[in-house]
């Protein structure tokens, strides 16, 4: 193995080389550094072209993958093989996001359960954080051959109110691209960094309170900052995952539907003039932002929008941008007077009306001076030149070197605490029982970055018994870490409905040499792609395991109100899910998944409807 020196203080690898800072976003996404010479963040492009990479990717039918512009005339052509806002369904599980798909051209799996969402092409299955994954090779290919170097490390940002499954998942996206992710941060801290906020510790400051308004295209939130002696502290934040410049294209979209009387319902069959209505209300909204009419055609349809008609459209959703201000800066006890400085965020706050209205609310000029698309990956550049100890102006907190986490089903390892994260931390995540009556869990503590607990360093265990016995699922285990500022980890577990709890505390650097942490993160990189595709089958077996098993309860409880074809159909299904659990294909498992669910849904909805049909019969509600 090649010798590599680490920094503990940061838990990076130490090369000769550059940290670049990534903006993720859900439509466009880019990738900045601090330029050598001019020593000022910059966005990269090449030439005369735009910095932007779209976050689109487009799969032929030979699951060749196409990333960024080149991407984006798929979504008219071949809207069903064309994937775009990946970033919304991050950390989410069908259950979050059913709702929200109707107009999506692609096809989500709903498999009436918590786990977490895919996509399906074909015969293939992805989930996010690989989707995410390509949109970071490719800007990870790009950087590369701009800079003419190897581009290997990255700090990424996220939204402020994104939850710990969300910004594990961005980590194992670029963990996926072969990217050491050196730090995960907020993307208003970044934004803030970029307008030269904060970047001077000065000792005794009064601290500055900033909002930082980031509408892009596909969420908004807004985040209240305190900024004292270079340390940046969330107050609070507020915002909508599914409000954003797509949401204006969408009431667009509505509003011309509706005078050439198309239904939604029509749209939502015929993708190919879903799409196209799309990408035309997309031009009409940056047309609008300069102009005061649109007019265009879609083949022989009319389109013709005025400014005042289209800022009509959007004021329900930019009256809701600003009820989420209100409510952050309740939540941070302040009043509009205390905010200093309002920083503007994502290409979505180009609109004028936008601009307007947040500058009438806070009742001062807005900071839009910085490009709205590239401020964000600005200040993950200058975070990373922070990173790689350049600028001393930022103080950095202590950081945890390697990740903290739990074994789940299947051997999993179970992030609740990622390396590098600055302590005191504390992260809580909810877990349940597998077996009906189960009246213990036991908890293995793990440290370090593979995806496999075998491979990595177990601190320790312990059980939480006395657990009410209930049937599976039903239980709620909070399982909760706190490392305090002497590095040492409590580990406690509490069943939310009995209140029953165990705890245990960890030294998790203990005895653990430089030498061995970085053996630690150079197997994590070199095993990355092993690794998730290892990660993905194991969940996909789980989740073909749990599936098994809820069937045969429902069978068992409900033969009677069954067909026999719907029986033999049932078990042939449930054969075929059972052998392909054997076999080394989370795809082949999914289809079989997506098969069971697709035959059981229909009579399972049945069942249901005469329950509850029967338990309200002679009932007035």
């Amino acid at each position: 193995m090649a010798k590599i020196a680490i920094n503990i203080a940061t838990g990076s690898l130490q090369q000769d080389e550059i940290i670049v800072g990534i903006d993720l976003g859900t439509t466009n996404s880019l990738v900045a550094i601090i330029h050598p010479e001019t020593k000022q963040p910059t966005a990269l492009k090449e030439h005369n072209s735009s910095a932007i990479v779209p976050s689109v990717i487009y799969f032929d039918e030979a699951n060749n993958i196409v990333v960024g512009e080149e991407a984006k005339k798929y979504l008219e052509i071949s809207p069903e093989r064309t994937i775009y806002s990946a970033k919304r369904l991050m950390g989410k599980s069908y259950g979050d996001v059913h709702d929200k798909t109707s107009l999506l051209s692609y096809k989500i799996i709903d498999d009436g359960s918590e786990s977490l969402v895919k996509v399906q092409l074909g015969d293939r299955f992805y989930s996010p954080i690989e989707l995410s994954s390509f949109i970071l090779k490719e800007l990870k290919s790009r950087a590369e051959h701009i800079l003419k170097t190897p581009v290997n490390k990255a700090v990424i940002t996220v939204p402020a109110y994104f939850n710990d499954a969300q910004r594990q998942a961005t980590r194992d996206a670029g963990k996926l691209a072969g990217l050491d992710v050196l730090r995960i941060i907020n993307e208003p801290t970044a934004a803030s960094l970029a307008y030269g906020l904060g970047l001077k510790k000065i000792a005794n400051a009064t601290p500055q309170l900033i909002a930082v308004y980031d509408l892009g295209g596909g969420t908004f939130d807004i985040s209240i900052l305190r900024i004292v002696e270079g340390i940046f502290e969330v107050l609070s934040t507020n915002g909508d995952t599914f409000l954003g410049g797509d949401d204006f294209d969408k009431v667009i979209v509505q509003h011309w539907a509706s005078r050439a009387g198309i239904s939604m319902e029509d749209l939502s069959v015929n993708k190919l003039l879903a799409q196209g209505l799309r990408l035309k209300a997309e031009a009409a909204k940056k047309y609008l932002s300069t102009s005061d009419l649109f007019e265009d055609k879609l083949e022989d349809l009319s389109l013709i929008l005025t400014k005042t008609e289209f800022e009509e459209l959007i004021f329900p959703l930019v009256s809701k941008t600003i009820d989420c201000c209100t409510n952050a800066l309740k939540d941070a006890g302040l009043k509009i007077s205390d905010i200093e400085s309002v920083v503007m965020v994502g290409g979505s706050t180009r609109v004028p009306l936008v601009k307007k209205t947040v500058s009438d609310f806070f009742d001062k000029i807005v900071n839009d001076q910085v490009n709205p698309d590239e401020v964000v990956a600005l200040g993950a550049a200058i975070q990373a030149d922070v990173l790689a100890g350049n600028n001393k102006d930022i103080l950095l907190l202590d950081i945890t070197p390697l990740s903290l986490g739990i074994e789940t089903a299947g051997g999993l390892m179970d992030v609740l605490i990622s390396r590098n994260a600055k302590i005191p931390s504390r992260a809580s995540r909810q877990y349940t029982t597998q077996v009906d009556g189960q009246a213990s869990m036991r908890i293995s503590v793990y440290q370090g970055e593979r995806d496999m607990v075998k491979d990595n360093r177990k601190l320790a265990e312990f059980n939480l018994s006395n657990i009410p016995g209930m049937p599976a699922g039903l239980p709620k285990v909070e399982i909760s870490f706190l490392i305090n500022a002497d590095g040492i980890l409590t580990v406690s577990a509490r069943e939310l409905r009995s209140g029953v709890e165990q705890s245990i505390e960890v030294k998790p650097q203990y005895g653990l040499s430089d030498e061995q942490v970085e053996a630690m993160l150079h197997d994590s990189i070199a095993n990355a792609k092993e690794d998730i595709a290892v990660r993905a089958l194991t969940e996909a077996r789980t989740e073909g395991e749990q599936l098994l098993k809820s069937t045969e309860r429902f069978l068992q409880k409900n033969t009677a109100e069954l067909t026999k074809e719907e029986l033999i159909h049932t078990a042939s299904a449930m054969q075929a899910l059972q052998l392909a659990i054997t076999m080394d294909n989370k795809d082949l498992i999914h289809q079989k998944i997506e098969a069971l669910n697709e035959l059981s849904r229909p009579y399972a909805e049945r069942i249901m409807d005469e329950a509850i049909a029967k338990a309200m019969k002679g009932k007035h509600v």
